[in-house]
């Protein structure tokens, strides 16, 4: 079975740090490539950051860069997000992703490359 389960959004101010995590599947989550994704009301799906299966890899949107650390804990098949110096335009709704790729070492960002996605958390920063 193939599952991915967000948690940790909620309304918080601007400046403040959020964790998310996503939870997932053994089918969704080992080999793969972990992946968040955000959408926020009226606007396309963007994608946020990734890391690879062998966490020894990251790509972050330029938006987030310096903000915001993708993670990953293979024992516990999560993968973390934390953000930090909320914006009001970082209100969204942030989705996991996974995809497992056939060369490993290629690092997806976009949404079209995906395969596995949880259902989404939000996440709102108030001014």
């Amino acid at each position: 079975q193939v599952q991915l389960v967000e948690a940790g959004g909620r309304l918080v101010q601007a400046g403040d740090s959020l964790r998310l995590s996503c939870a997932a599947s053994e089918r969704a989550f080992i080999g793969a490539h972990m992946g968040w994704f955000r959408q926020a009301p009226g606007k396309e799906r963007e994608f946020v950051a990734v890391i690879n299966w062998s966490d020894t890899d990251t790509v972050e949107a330029d938006s987030v860069k310096g903000r915001f650390v993708i993670s990953r804990d293979n024992a516990k098949n999560t993968v973390y997000l934390e953000m930090n110096s909320l914006k009001p335009e970082d209100t969204a709704i942030y989705y996991c992703a996974s995809v497992i790729t056939e060369d490993p070492r290629y690092l997806p960002t976009s949404s079209d490359e995906f395969v596995n996605w949880g259902q989404g958390t939000q996440v709102t920063v108030s001014s």
